[in-house]
């Protein structure tokens, strides 16, 4: 049975409690402790979510695929994605929220968000999973920013953004792949960010890589070399992806039929549709929608 999309849990604030916060951050066995070790519904957030997972067993759903919840991992959760955490026991770790508005009171340009290939990786979000060293630096940025919410001083909020960025800074290097031309990977993860920022205006109407690469002014063949050495998938899979996480959204999410969805997603034909939904999933978006 499907749950219309706007019956599904979204917390809008990162506070509910006081919506004029736009950060917060909470050890993951004191959420453990206020849930009582109950299994919260699958949600989603109007705001970005890190977890650094320091002790963990169990499972982490994100858009629909499942990742082993265990020791040593980051995760990141865009705004918008369909995400759930079962705990098996009592995890260790950190949980951080924030907002568009954080960032922008912090000066932190959205465009560093982008230009990290942390968040917003459709299909696949898997954990980045750390060395005890790289941990324990994480950690100790995490106490600092809940001493730093913990306190009164006049700027904490600029402190607690300087922490985040260093945080995700750090992440960011951690999982980058090094190369003996600088000067490329730049060039690389400049095409990388106008090929996201594109997808997300157009991947309702533009399906082929084609569409992308003459906007950008490229090659189809140098814009799918570029996104799979930066991402390990091509552009074309990337499309696809985005359009696949649209569609089981909504199949599972809304009342809309497969032929109102594939209309909605851009597909002249319904048969297309489910040809398409098919061949990335592996199963009919009917059989899907029964889930």
């Amino acid at each position: 049975m499907c749950i219309p999309m706007d019956k599904i849990k979204t917390y809008q604030y990162v506070n509910a409690s006081n919506i004029k916060l736009s950060f917060g951050i909470s050890r993951m066995e004191d959420i453990y402790k206020q849930r009582k070790g109950q299994i919260d519904t699958a949600h989603r957030h109007d705001y970005y979510t890190v977890l650094l997972v320091k002790k963990a067993q169990g499972k982490h759903i994100i858009d629909f695929e499942s990742y082993p919840l265990n020791d040593l991992q980051v995760y990141f959760i865009t705004p918008g994605q369909v995400h759930q955490i079962v705990e098996e026991t009592m995890s260790l770790g950190y949980a951080m929220v924030f907002s568009v508005e954080f960032l922008i009171q912090n000066n932190i340009p959205f465009s560093f968000i982008n230009d990290l290939n942390l968040f917003n990786n459709y299909h696949q979000n898997p954990p980045l999973d750390l060395q005890s060293k790289q941990l324990d630096k994480l950690t100790y940025y995490c106490e600092e920013m809940i001493a730093c919410q913990q306190d009164n001083y006049k700027f904490k909020t600029a402190a607690t953004g300087a922490l985040l960025k260093l945080f995700l800074i750090y992440c960011n290097q951690a999982c980058t792949l090094s190369t003996d031309n600088p000067q490329q990977l730049e060039a690389g993860n400049s095409i990388l960010k106008n090929f996201k920022h594109l997808v997300e205006e157009h991947y309702l109407t533009w399906h082929h890589t084609s569409d992308y690469a003459t906007a950008l002014n490229i090659t189809p063949d140098h814009l799918n070399r570029t996104i799979k050495s930066l991402l390990g998938k091509t552009a074309k899979n990337y499309i696809q992806s985005r359009i696949t996480i649209a569609a089981k959204r909504l199949l599972y999410f809304s009342d809309l039929s497969a032929k109102e969805i594939g209309y909605q997603l851009g597909f002249s034909e319904p048969a297309n549709f489910s040809a398409f939904f098919k061949k990335n999933t592996g199963v009919s978006p009917s059989q899907f929608k029964k889930f």
